[in-house]
């Protein structure tokens, strides 16, 4: 569908009266502003639904070993079904619920994630089967994949640019401690489940609650005036902005008769929207690529690490140990890089990332000892996680705001593909040629990531988006 600038889409997606309005004006006004309360509140309403959606992916970790072991012994066939439901619900989700947000508004699409996570969730729990298990699962992954380029987007979309790396970082970092929770949950309840009810089921009956609570809470958050602006709703957009600058104690920087739309320009809305434009599709492609290829070491690494571990000869409980150790990185290490990520140019940083993750897996397959191992892989995780956080602000800034959500949903969409296929890869090719041969693999998809980045434009840091 296209957009002549200066119409408006209605909520109910049709046609509604003509306004004016200037994006540009808008955007200015936005990007003046110092952080308020409003921003702080949208952070922590992000942080919070973030928290709650790695939470439910990090749930398949916990259900690999659930039902691995008695009185479950769920066959290897049907748990990877049940695993990879999540993954395949989220590669089809997530671009759909993109283009809900460039449609209809970022607050809208993710309210509507966070309620079909928390339908899948409460029918998760309430399952009295597996296929029943699974196909939740699958609805819940659908919500799932749309949420976290969302959140990026909307984030993106009203965070002042000298805080935007900064707001997303710790976003992602205090997100991610979401998945140890519900891990630590599941284990706790399993020492005395409540009712006698299986402890899963109370966390995703949980998790449930928590969407529910997280959509209500995004309904009190203004929408994007970037975004309204973007659809010609002027109105709306001028007042939206009023609230950040009553909320930072300036006086508002624009009347409406100063703002007008350019004439003859077009938006367009739509599945196909990133590929409308020649600078789109190369930019769309970009991400979509490194979001692809990022999953091979990103993911592939916490995978399997502990696989090697017992390779190595060590034993399970230390194995587990080590899962557990290295999982304490990624967030202390994104909120740091929080700290200064505004003044660093962002393609030097995933570059630089990229090559640390080559050199501590290569020290991880080369070393022997407990304590290397441990080191080496709480540095490797902080790196990985780092990097995709940087890669999301990376996206947001370069993929122009008629676009943005749709455009990182499909990128996204890429990864959990690329997530679902990377332990079906390297895991026989750990199993058949050794730690050494898998993190040959693992660093060609680095230096191809490398090779993606430098190719692509200049991230804006400090800057507004366009």
């Amino acid at each position: 569908m296209i957009l002549a600038q200066g119409d408006v889409i209605s909520t109910d997606g049709g046609p509604a009266n003509p306004a004016a309005g200037s994006m540009s004006v808008i955007a200015r006004r936005l990007d003046a502003l110092p952080l308020t309360h409003v921003h702080g509140a949208i952070l922590a309403v992000c942080i919070f639904a973030l928290f709650t959606d790695f939470a439910e992916v990090a749930l398949s970790n916990a259900f690999a070993a659930i039902f691995t072991a008695p009185p479950y012994n769920m066959p290897r066939g049907s748990l990877s079904l049940l695993l990879a439901s999540v993954f395949v619900g989220g590669a089809v989700g997530a671009p759909i619920f993109g283009m809900l947000g460039d449609r209809f508004g970022r607050r809208r699409a993710l309210q509507a994630s966070l309620g079909l996570m928390a339908a899948g969730s409460l029918a998760a729990a309430l399952s009295p089967g597996l296929a029943s298990l699974t196909l939740a699962r699958a609805v819940s992954g659908f919500a799932i994949g749309g949420f976290p380029p969302l959140a990026a987007t909307y984030l993106a979309d009203v965070m002042p640019p000298r805080r935007r790396g900064a707001m997303l970082l710790v976003c992602s970092g205090l997100g991610s401690l979401g998945g140890s929770a519900v891990i630590g949950l599941v284990y706790a309840l399993a020492l005395a489940p409540p009712l006698g009810v299986e402890p899963w089921r109370w966390v995703l009956g949980l998790g449930a609650v928590l969407a529910v609570l997280g959509a209500v809470l995004f309904g009190l958050m203004p929408e994007s005036p970037r975004w309204l602006a973007s659809v010609g709703r002027t109105v709306e957009a001028d007042h939206v902005c009023r609230r950040f600058e009553y909320a930072a104690r300036i006086a508002p920087s624009a009347s409406l008769n100063e703002i007008a739309l350019a004439p003859g320009s077009l938006l367009r809305v739509g599945l196909d929207a990133p590929y409308s434009a020649p600078v789109q599709r190369r930019r769309t492609a970009l991400f979509i690529a490194l979001y692809t290829v990022a999953p091979w070491a990103t993911l592939g690494f916490p995978l399997l690490s502990s696989v090697v571990m017992l390779q190595k000869g060590f034993r399970v409980d230390q194995s587990l140990i080590f899962g557990a150790l290295s999982l304490l990185g990624p967030p202390l290490g994104t909120t740091l890089t929080a700290l200064v990520i505004d003044r660093l140019e962002r393609r030097t940083c995933l570059v630089a990332l990229a090559g640390t993750m080559a050199v501590l897996g290569t020290v991880f397959a080369a070393s022997s000892t407990f304590s290397a191992l441990v080191l080496s892989g709480i540095a490797f995780n902080t790196a990985a996680a780092t990097y995709g956080g940087i890669l999301v602000i990376y996206a947001t800034e370069i993929l122009p705001t008629s676009v943005r959500a749709t455009a990182l949903a499909y990128a996204w969409a890429g990864g959990r593909v690329s997530a679902a296929l990377a332990p079906i890869v390297l895991l026989p090719i750990l199993a058949a040629d050794g730690p050494h041969t898998m993190f040959a693999v693992i660093t060609s998809a680095l230096v191809l990531s490398g090779i993606l980045v430098l190719g692509g434009p200049r991230g804006l840091s400090g800057k507004g988006v366009a």
